[in-house]
């Protein structure tokens, strides 16, 4: 499973919709994603997972066009949140947020508590919050949805967390939190977006909800 993977940290990768550029970074022995959404009309950008390696960070903030004015950690987990207090500081006033049920956990008290249904607005781009229930109880999934230059109707981009992964659901500890993880992912994921929707997950390499709908019922029946 990618969030145990030791893969070395790579160089930052973009992607452009006609809205938005989505930078994504490998940082730490984890393997850990860091994702930067841009609004491109506006500068105004959202911090994903201010996972290691704050320096890093900091390069690729300084290199990309824009300013952050949001930091968002998926969840509580400490490989996800060992630069949050450092990157926190470097921009002081920009507010953080993490999922409701989460907030306790962090290391830097949060400004914003998201709940399922909420909005984050970065600039003129709008990321719908899904909270997911089973690697923690606040996880919290964001889905943008733009066009680009190969997609003239939207297609949604889907910042998982830990909560799916190519080949499978997160991490659970408990039979009962699989359950609840699976059951989250599979209607309000699966359920609610079409196939072309791009998963950016917490650890390792992306995929879309098309190539991994045919492996649900494999999934469920072996329990993780």
């Amino acid at each position: 499973m990618a969030e145990t993977s030791s893969a070395p940290s790579a160089p930052h990768v973009s992607v452009e919709t006609d809205h938005a550029t989505i930078t994504a970074l490998s940082v730490g022995p984890m393997d850990n994603n860091v994702y930067v959404v841009t609004c491109r009309e506006t500068g105004d950008q959202l911090l994903i997972d201010a996972a290691n390696d704050a320096d890093r960070i900091e390069a690729l903030l300084a290199d990309l066009p824009g300013q952050v004015t949001t930091i968002m950690t998926t969840h509580q987990h400490p490989d996800h949140v060992q630069a949050l207090e450092a990157v926190h500081a470097a921009h002081p006033g920009v507010p953080t947020a993490v999922g409701r049920d989460d907030a306790p956990a962090l290391p830097v008290a949060p400004d914003i508590l998201v709940d399922d249904g909420d909005t984050l607005r970065v600039g003129n781009l709008t990321l719908d919050a899904i909270h997911l229930i089973g690697h923690t109880p606040g996880s919290i999934a964001l889905a943008l949805s733009d066009t680009d230059a190969d997609h003239p109707q939207p297609r949604t981009h889907l910042f998982t967390g830990d909560c799916l992964f190519p080949g499978g659901v997160g991490k659970t500890w408990k039979p009962e939190d699989f359950v609840t993880l699976y059951r989250d992912v599979s209607t309000k994921l699966f359920g609610r977006y079409a196939d072309d929707t791009e998963v950016y997950p917490g650890h390792g390499s992306g995929t879309t909800l098309g190539a991994e709908r045919g492996s649900l019922a494999e999934w469920e029946k072996r329990g993780w």
